[in-house]
Order: structure tokens, then C-alpha cells, then sequence
């Protein structure tokens, strides 16, 4: 008796554990999941005064896919997925606590189902950012007036937001990279 009791509870304890295997599809509503792709033009360094002086930093281009969450059922238009706006958050990786303001972009791009969108000069940072400290003090005293450096080293973490057209919401997973800002 007491062997089947024992089964059962391994049984139990072993089912939540594999159904988890799916935790990034499960987590989002809709029958699509997005994700970015291929990142061409993200600057490692960036020029604090070039920044200002071209009212902010761009990305060249960027992919976004969309992939159905199950790949052989049957998809059709209501899964395409309209991208309304991404944002992006800054944190510092070095000692200073000032960052740039969240970046929030409306956007409108259309991603097909199983497919691919391209944006093409999306802003990573534009006037408000670098306008402001920590940014805004390399440009103008040529290192951050909180922590004396001539760098600021910033993590820029990207994420996309929209909707299918059957009104679904959806979003990309986070995306970071590692930026340094000199004067």
C-alpha cells in the first residue's frame, strides 16, 4: 500500500515540474510568441556630444519574428501582430545611480505570422535622454559630475509591445546590451 502512495506523490511532485518546459510560451496570451532578431548598428560606444548633436542614438536596423506556438496547427491573418510601441530602460553598471529617463516609442510595424518585420533608425536614446544626467554631464563637463568618471557604462534592456489582430496581447522577452557613453 504504501508503495503506490509513494508513487503517486512522485507523480505529483514531477507533473508541475514538467509542464514548466513551456513556461515561455504558457506565459503569453495568444497563439504567437515574438522575439528580436538579428541587431545590426547597436553602438558598443557612444559619443555623449555626437548623441546631442544628432538628437540621440540609433539602431540601423532590427528583426522582429513571430513564430506560432504551435507549429503544426493551423494559422491564419487574425495572427499577424501589430507592434504599437517598444521601451527602453537603462541601468548603470558602473558605481552612479543616475540614468537616462525609459524611452517609450510608438511604433507601428506588422509582423506576420511565421514571419518577419524590419525596423529600420529605431531610437535607442532621442533628446530626452541625453539631455539628462548622467548623459548630459558627459557632454558638457566630459565626465559624470556624480561619480567623476569620463564613462558611463550602461545596460539599455528593449522590449516590444502589440497585439494580433484578433486582439491578443503580446510581447517580446527583454533584450539587453552593454553601452559606454564618453564625452
Amino acid at each position: 500500500m504504501r508503495r503506490p502512495i509513494a508513487t503517486f506523490l512522485s507523480l505529483l511532485v514531477l507533473i508541475p515540474a514538467l509542464s514548466g518546459c513551456r513556461s515561455r510560451t504558457d506565459r503569453s496570451t495568444g497563439t504567437v510568441v515574438l522575439t528580436l532578431g538579428e541587431f545590426n548598428g547597436v553602438p558598443n560606444t557612444i559619443s555623449a556630444t555626437t548623441a546631442v548633436k544628432n538628437a540621440g542614438v540609433f539602431i540601423t536596423s532590427l528583426i522582429i519574428r513571430s513564430f506560432s506556438k504551435d507549429p503544426t496547427g493551423t494559422t491564419g491573418t487574425l495572427q499577424n501582430v501589430e507592434i504599437t510601441s517598444y521601451q527602453v530602460t537603462y541601468h548603470r553598471r558602473d558605481t552612479g545611480t543616475r540614468t537616462p529617463p525609459t524611452l517609450i516609442e510608438s511604433v507601428f510595424l506588422l509582423v506576420p505570422v511565421n514571419s518577419q518585420a524590419t525596423l529600420n533608425n529605431g531610437p535607442l536614446m532621442r533628446l530626452d535622454q541625453v539631455l539628462n544626467p548622467p548623459i548630459s554631464d558627459l557632454a558638457k563637463f566630459g565626465k559624470d559630475q556624480e561619480t567623476g568618471s569620463a564613462v558611463v557604462v550602461l545596460d539599455a534592456t528593449m522590449q516590444f509591445f502589440g497585439r494580433t489582430l484578433s486582439g491578443d496581447a503580446v510581447a517580446t522577452a527583454p533584450i539587453s546590451f552593454t553601452m559606454d557613453v564618453t564625452p
